[in-house]
């Protein structure tokens, strides 16, 4: 651990061959420094920047204040794609069912992108759509997935500034739970149904445990069920896996084990604040392969799980392997040697 701030002097040099989408936010700025810092091992960066909104029936793209063209003109020329996320917050009657609005929701995304110079987005609405019940309708399941395959259609009819290539789509999806997939589960059918429309999909391989369950954010054995699970439709192929960008979580947790639940997410800095003031013993935990330690304060005894150069490394493995790329959460969250495993 004390050699958590020292890097690589080289940091241009690549040990992950497969295609790194980095997210970096605005509360964790430290993200911004490590996107500049190592974006020769970043292929994709997305700032989470964008929601898109409904207001009545108006249609809404928030969020233009965070763009910053210096920054993304310094990574672009070090050759990295700028992808901003864009969440979908508005309702879904109004995106899904009104096609003026479809057409509304695709045009604004679309004209930001050309706008600001971006490379493409990071769409994430899986979640919202789950939400509002879209997804248990099997006629709104099915428009959902057309105004995905439709906006990855628009964004490819149009080029990049900064490079030659067509702007991209990469598609947040949520790691399958369950041994058997329900309506609410991104599965493999719908990986093939999008493939062709999109350039990607971020698999949300953590936050497997929470404050009221205790435990690892991302074990071993769940990472490898969600793999083959997405890719176990008939007609998947390589070609699929490495579309797949596997979740690698940056930020570790610090959970309450007595008093009832809680706790939450931890950074980096936090890490290393708990270990120099409580000492702690850290463990290994075979069953899902990640570190932990236990430490007690004013008799509240607490569980900390954090990712260490050995977990990532193993994870890695795992995404070459496959053959997917790596989507990182996030990158100002995490200490600065995790950028030496990539």
């Amino acid at each position: 651990m004390q050699e958590h701030t020292r890097v690589s002097e080289n940091r241009s040099q690549r040990h992950f061959p497969n295609p790194v989408l980095a997210y970096v936010t605005p509360w964790n700025s430290k993200g911004y420094d490590m996107a500049k810092l190592f974006s020769a091992k970043l292929t994709h960066i997305s700032p989470v920047w964008y929601d898109l909104k409904s207001y009545r029936n108006m249609l809404v793209l928030e969020g233009e204040h965070n763009f910053d063209a210096t920054w993304v003109s310094e990574l672009q020329s070090n050759g990295s794609l700028v992808v901003p996320r864009v969440v979908l917050e508005a309702f879904p009657a109004v995106v899904l069912l009104e096609k003026k609005q479809k057409t509304k929701a695709i045009d604004l995304i679309v004209s930001e992108c050309r706008d600001k110079g971006y490379n493409g987005i990071v769409l994430e609405s899986w979640s919202r759509w789950a939400a509002y019940g879209v997804l248990d309708d099997p006629q709104l399941r099915s428009m959902a997935l057309q105004f995905v395959k439709e906006l990855g259609e628009a964004l490819h009819s149009i080029s990049s500034k900064s490079s030659s290539h067509h702007l991209e789509l990469i598609y947040v999806i949520p790691a399958p739970r369950m041994q058997e997939l329900n309506n609410q589960d991104f599965g493999p059918e719908d990986l093939l149904q999008l493939a062709d429309s999109v350039d990607g999909f971020s698999l949300m391989t953590y936050d497997f445990s929470g404050p009221q369950n205790p435990g690892p954010s991302a074990p071993l054995n769940w990472v490898q069920h969600s793999l083959t699970t997405l890719l176990s439709a008939k007609g998947s192929s390589r070609d699929h896996s490495r579309m797949i960008f596997l979740g690698i979580n940056f930020y570790g947790n610090d959970f309450l084990l007595s008093r009832g639940s809680g706790g939450g997410a931890i950074t980096g800095r936090d890490f290393v604040l708990l270990l120099e003031k409580y000492k702690p013993s850290l463990q290994w935990d075979e069953k899902s392969v990640e570190h932990f330690f236990i430490y007690s304060d004013e008799g509240v005894r607490h569980a900390v799980f954090y990712p260490t150069l050995m977990s990532l490394s193993v994870r890695l493995d795992e995404a070459r392997n496959w053959g997917t790329g790596l989507s990182i959460w996030e990158i100002g969250q995490g200490l600065d040697y995790f950028f030496d495993v990539l």
